[in-house]
């Protein structure tokens, strides 16, 4: 299953001849939707420090989330979200990311604690992509890396039924609600000495 995907994704980011690449574009390279792979086309993108995608692309995943909260099987990417372009510069590496980690979860990953993939755990996963899409869309500095990665985890996690991908990823999602947290909690305790002084 891996060796497909990786290879048509490695031949997108190379034949891209378009200056501005839409979202609706990488997501016909990457293949049929579903909620793993929307998650991981929505997801890497918020790695790269492009200015204002993690905003619309945050609001991309509340809408996911909401559609696995509803159970809908058929999720697709919302019309703005699809409409979202990026420099083929930016593009190639959102192409090159999805292969990179479709590449070496097809070395580890494998079909394991399937029950935390099934629909019994739909509803906490999509919970934690909620918070991690607000968390992304916050204007924190490097704010979107921990969010992006964890959810980076969830998705591949889905797409393999692997239930240890999701473990790591619902765990990544906590580390990053405490360093955001944290963060939250030092700027306001920055912001309280201040007025006070």
């Amino acid at each position: 299953m891996t060796l497909p995907i990786v290879e048509r994704l490695r031949e997108a980011a190379t034949t891209l001849q378009e200056e501005r690449v839409s979202m609706r574009d990488i997501a016909q390279a990457h293949g049929p939707e579903a909620h793993g792979t929307l998650l991981l086309l929505l997801a890497m993108p918020c790695l790269l420090p492009v200015p204002g995608v993690g905003t619309l692309l945050g609001l991309g995943m509340v809408a996911l989330a909401v559609a696995m909260w509803r159970g809908q099987g058929t999720p697709y990417l919302p019309h703005r979200v699809a409409n979202l372009e990026l420099s083929r510069h930016w593009a190639q590496r959102v192409l090159q990311g999805l292969a990179s980690a479709y590449a070496l979860a097809g070395r580890h990953a494998k079909a394991r604690w399937s029950h935390l993939t099934g629909p019994t755990w739909h509803s906490v996963i999509a919970l934690v992509v909620a918070l991690m899409a607000v968390i992304v869309v916050m204007p924190i500095p490097f704010g979107n890396v921990l969010p992006s990665l964890a959810l980076t985890f969830i998705g591949l996690g889905l797409v393999f039924k692997d239930g240890i991908a999701v473990l790591l990823g619902l765990m990544g999602a906590g580390l990053a609600v405490s360093a955001t947290g944290g963060l939250v909690l030092a700027v306001w305790l920055w912001g309280s000495a201040w007025l006070l002084a």
